[in-house]
């Protein structure tokens, strides 16, 4: 019997990059300076290397912290009852809920690796406390340095853009193939692929506001939670203009209309332009003749509850204050 293996392929990412790189700047100046326990700044490092820069600076902020209190916890405790491991012990015990009460418990085991060269050297002095100052400051002050630099987003935001609307536009264009031609063979395979698509988009325009230290949101997550809340929307009504119990005339009428939205999702149209457009519809609507049978009745209910949830889509979208600057965010602005 032959045995089949999957290899994955290796895969180096910018974390892991500036993880090496950082880890060799801090070893190499901690060693450049004499300090004792040299190599623990590349440890310092590698737990301050974070996927964003807020994420980085918070992380060099509670490990600095943790590990400035777990020194006065390692002075105060060894200093007083002796160099022994029952006194390591109990100094952790009283250290991780002090830690824990001033939020910065996330410091934890950087701040042992401080408390544990206090321990092994069994003497508290001042070139001690200095040494691991410096260690701190290259270790903590290497990874910050480090992990400002992070990989732009932008172009994959916008390949997300393009992608989802393309998705919009191939689901209003299978509403429109129902409504003309009763068509059921869609799979709505697109669904799925525009809400795992909002996912990553979010995640990664969520990623983009945390790498900018004073921004607390950006253009491209406003926009995505836009899309996301239009996509609720499509979701709701897709039940409603799927499973219309006849067709009527005005099936044709909102099929007209759909049309026009699905091929300009990503024209120069405007949300305002296409209310304007849902309100013909509607006038157009009420002019027709009332239903003959229950069944037609149904149907006219479903078509125009459509029309009024289509109306809130375009709201929403009318609501996004849009994107700034560049021109292809200027033409996104005008998208539907």
């Amino acid at each position: 019997m032959k045995e089949e293996v999957d290899i994955k392929r290796y895969k180096i990412g910018y974390r892991t990059i500036k993880t090496a790189v950082g880890a060799t700047i801090a070893i190499a100046i901690a060693s450049y300076f004499k300090l004792d326990f040299a190599s623990s700044a590349a440890i310092l490092t590698i737990l301050c290397i974070q996927t964003t820069k807020k994420k980085s600076v918070h992380a060099v902020y509670t490990r600095f912290v943790a590990s400035l209190v777990g020194m006065a916890f390692a002075y105060l405790l060894f200093e007083t009852f002796g160099y022994n491991p029952i006194v390591l012990g109990i100094m952790i015990l009283i250290f991780i809920p002090t830690i824990v009460s001033i939020n910065v418990s996330a410091g934890f085991i950087s701040s042992v690796v401080i408390i544990m060269h206090l321990y092994s050297e069994a003497n508290f002095t001042v070139g001690l406390f200095l040494n691991e100052l410096a260690l701190m400051a290259i270790g903590f002050g290497t990874a910050l340095a480090v992990n400002m630099y992070m990989g732009d987003y932008q172009k994959d935001l916008e390949r997300y853009i393009d992608e989802l609307e393309a998705i919009y536009r191939s689901i209003f264009s299978e509403i429109v193939k129902y409504l003309r031609n009763g068509d059921t063979s869609w799979d709505g395979k697109e669904i799925i692929e525009a809400e795992n698509l909002l996912n990553k988009a979010k995640s990664l325009a969520f990623k983009d506001v945390e790498n900018h230290l004073t921004r607390k949101q950006n253009e491209f997550y406003l926009y995505f939670d836009m899309r996301e809340k239009q996509f609720e929307i499509i979701e709701r009504v897709l039940p409603k203009i799927t499973t219309l119990p006849v067709m009527v005339q005005q099936a044709e009428l909102v099929a007209d209309f759909m049309e026009d939205l699905a091929e300009n999702v990503h024209s120069g149209n405007t949300a305002k332009s296409f209310r304007e457009k849902l309100e013909r519809v509607k006038k157009e609507f009420a002019k027709m003749p009332l239903p003959e049978t229950h069944q037609k009745f149904l149907a006219m209910a479903s078509l125009y509850q459509f029309i009024e949830e289509m109306d809130e889509y375009l709201v929403i979208k009318q609501s996004f204050k849009g994107f700034k600057k560049k021109e292809k965010k200027k033409a996104i602005t005008e998208k539907v």
